[in-house]
């Protein structure tokens, strides 16, 4: 399976008020924008709900993504799950399946997201067309 990696910039990352807190547990919504750099080219919108506690304690997401891929010109869907175990972040997606279109029609694949000591953020998604 062909391994794609790089860096994304955010753009924009707008975070709602609560809607939800009580006993140390904040839920709330953002929406963000990103562009990709590296193996997967393009931007994207994504809507995810938090939940804090002393920190951020996880997050899921739908991302829609448009751009390029191996040469390929299209987009597709991701979906986010991130959490902590020990103290230590994890963060996954995966390709939605059937969500590809254009020349990534039938694109399937999962990956992570990488946020090193400075903030940047890097991926890596396997996949498959």
């Amino acid at each position: 399976m062909p391994r794609a990696e790089g860096t994304f910039d955010i753009d924009r990352f707008d975070t709602e008020k609560p809607y939800d807190q009580r006993d140390g547990v904040t839920l709330t919504r953002a929406h963000i924008t990103k562009t990709f750099h590296g193996d997967v080219v393009g931007t994207s919108e994504t809507d995810i709900t938090m939940v804090h506690t002393q920190i951020p304690a996880a997050y899921a997401g739908i991302e829609r993504f448009d751009g390029a891929l191996s040469g390929r010109s299209g987009g597709f869907v991701l979906q986010h799950d991130a959490g902590s175990r020990a103290g230590v972040p994890w963060m996954t997606w995966k390709i939605v399946e059937t969500s590809g279109t254009g020349g990534l029609a039938g694109i399937r694949g999962e990956g992570q997201i990488i946020v090193g000591p400075g903030g940047e953020h890097s991926y890596t998604l396997d996949y498959d067309l």
